[in-house]
């Protein structure tokens, strides 16, 4: 690991100000941390932001919830809030890691998460783009299995790890970030970016912008929502593919429905049209299934991760099915 600087923020503007000046921020550092040691991030400066006041959970005036981008993921996913209103949340976040690296990642930490690709975590690798701007993506003649369905580019194949994030993609979340230029909301479905010609862009966090909060509007999903993760192992493992579902039902129809793919894109995926295939319907398996078969439609598989399609297809329909409690068979 090369050397760095260290300073504690005492405020957000504090913050703000050492990070403009090309600091990286820190918190629980469960994965910048690691990928220093791995000479993967090689920061000048870390900006402790510890110290300052992100940590609440608080319901807002609009019936929703403001999480602090300092909460951790285990406060998160144990708060009776969040359990009893927003269900699928709680289930993402508890799907993911262990319990000790739960204890000290952050929500902000997880949403500005990097790519688990083996090709970006080994420097002994010298094709990647996201890396090495121009040196090729070695994923895709490579070991590909894991890597992305959607929205890749010739560039980088790589998906977003996050569980969180899918989770917060069907809730229809808002990022709250703070910067030098003031401060701005970014919806979830705008804060992740495809790669395109540049890779190495994760987001659309700005230099020197902190992520301070993430807002959710009240949910219809609450009694009716699932997060199925599909994966190698039970536990301390990335999803192979993973489903955030909720649906509303009125009167036994489907009046609402949200449905996030993960592990399959840098974003997490959602489709509007498969969406609104469901409304109006009675939550059946072939209703369940026509919705997946639209939202799976442009899949484009690698050499080795075709069979990531049928998997997201099952994961839908069985994510949908226990997200309802009446289904006709």
């Amino acid at each position: 690991m090369k050397t760095f600087d260290f300073a504690h923020a005492d405020t957000i503007d504090d913050a703000v100000r050492r990070g403009a000046g090309g600091g990286r921020y820190y918190a629980g550092g469960t994965n910048l941390l690691d990928l220093m040691k791995l000479g993967v991030e090689t920061p000048l400066t870390l900006v402790d932001i510890g110290r300052l006041d992100l940590k609440s959970i608080t319901v807002t005036t609009a019936g929703g919830v403001l999480i602090g981008a300092g909460a951790s993921n285990s406060a998160v996913a144990n708060h009776r809030h969040i359990r009893r209103e927003y269900p699928m949340l709680a289930q993402a976040i508890l799907s993911g890691a262990t319990t000790q690296i739960r204890n000290m990642a952050t929500v902000g930490g997880n949403l500005m998460q990097r790519t688990r690709c083996p090709y970006f975590m080994d420097t002994s690798f010298t094709q990647c783009n996201k890396r090495i701007a121009g040196s090729g993506c070695a994923a895709r003649s490579g070991f590909n299995r894991e890597h992305a369905l959607f929205g890749a580019s010739t560039a980088c194949v790589a998906v977003h790890p996050s569980d969180m994030a899918v989770a917060l993609a069907a809730l229809d979340a808002r990022v709250h970030v703070q910067g030098p230029d003031g401060r701005r909301a970014i919806a979830i479905t705008d804060f992740f970016v495809l790669p395109g010609d540049h890779p190495d862009r994760d987001n659309v966090v700005r230099a020197g912008e902190l992520i301070t909060g993430v807002e959710l509007p009240p949910s219809p999903y609450a009694t009716h929502s699932w997060y199925l993760k599909v994966r190698d192992r039970h536990s301390y493992a990335f999803a192979l593919v993973s489903v955030a579902a909720g649906i509303h039902l009125v009167d036994g129809k489907i009046a609402a429905a949200a449905v996030a793919l993960g592990g399959v894109a840098a974003r997490p995926w959602r489709v509007a049209t498969a969406e609104r295939q469901l409304i109006g319907a009675s939550p059946t398996e072939g209703v369940f299934g026509a919705a997946a078969d639209e939202l799976i439609a442009g899949a484009e598989p690698l050499a080795q991760n075709g069979f990531k399609i049928r998997l997201a297809r099952n994961g839908v329909v069985r994510a949908l099915r226990q997200a309802t409690d009446t289904l006709d068979r």
